[in-house]
């Protein structure tokens, strides 16, 4: 058992609480069963498994399978297990993991003919991303993209807040402009999101293949990233309310198109519509 902070290991492992570190090393820092016991369930190789008695003993099917994926395992004090960790009350077991490689990342990309998608300009908070991932693949979404300038997709904040998610729900870091204007040309239809629109969200036939442009927490989608789009909604909000939060703005607009695409509903069009597609 691990006991002591000099421990080489342990001193690598406290390194990886911050950002820069990950980056340097390619690492994710995974915490908690529930993203252990994602990582099992999705195959996803551990580099390094840390975990205390308690923990083993009391979730030992999980233990065993992440021993069996993990390059070298570490049963550790709950002391050096707190050391390790970025959260306040670890529950037991944390793991190093390598993040996506080349061929990985290429191979786990939302294609551009998608049926359902999402692209995210500028996304800041962590929490709205995990929450964003999680929502997006339980409501079937094919994946999703998002510009160079939002939050690391590979943040322990994002991957706890996925649920797990993060290891099944395809997504890259791309120019959201010239990704936007490639889905049109295949057909399809990319819908921004603004309180300016004429239309609201429901209001739009998002049986075909629709991906949706969400903002910036603040400043909402740029001008830049508007002119991309071939349609535009709006989600009404009382007079006197601010815009709702990003991820629950995302989450009407992907359950919105899934309860059409159940239903079979048809949206006919308002006299004087154009849809550019």
């Amino acid at each position: 058992m691990l006991t002591s902070l000099q421990n080489p290991t342990v001193k690598q492992l406290r390194k990886l609480k911050q950002s820069k570190e990950r980056r340097k090393q390619g690492a994710l820092l995974l915490e908690g069963t529930h993203l252990i016991e994602a990582a099992g369930e999705a195959g996803y190789p551990l580099e390094v498994l840390c975990y205390t008695e308690d923990w083993q003993a009391r979730y030992g099917e999980i233990c065993a399978r992440a021993i069996a994926l993990s390059a070298q395992t570490e049963l550790v004090s709950p002391e050096i297990l707190k050391s390790i960790a970025s959260t306040v009350t670890p529950d037991g077991v944390v793991a190093i993991a390598p993040q996506r490689t080349a061929w990985e990342e290429a191979a786990s990309q939302p294609k551009d003919q998608v049926s359902l998608g999402v692209i995210l300009e500028t996304l800041q908070d962590p929490g709205n991303l995990g929450t964003i991932i999680r929502t997006a693949a339980a409501a079937g979404s094919d994946g999703l993209w998002l510009s160079p300038d939002s939050v690391d997709m590979n943040s322990p904040k994002v991957l706890r807040a996925s649920a797990g998610q993060w290891f099944r729900l395809p997504m890259a870091k791309v120019d959201v402009a010239q990704q936007a204007a490639k889905l049109r040309e295949n057909g399809v239809q990319v819908i921004a999101t603004t309180a300016t629109a004429d239309l609201d969200y429901w209001q739009l036939d998002l049986t075909p293949p629709t991906v949706f442009l969400m903002g910036n927490e603040g400043a909402g989608l740029s001008a830049a990233l508007m002119d991309c789009a071939s349609g535009a909604v709006k989600i009404p909000v009382m007079p006197g309310v601010e815009s709702l939060n990003v991820a629950v703005s995302t989450a009407l607009l992907l359950y919105e198109a899934r309860r059409q695409r159940e239903s079979g509903f048809g949206y006919a069009q308002p006299p004087g519509y154009v849809f550019e597609g």
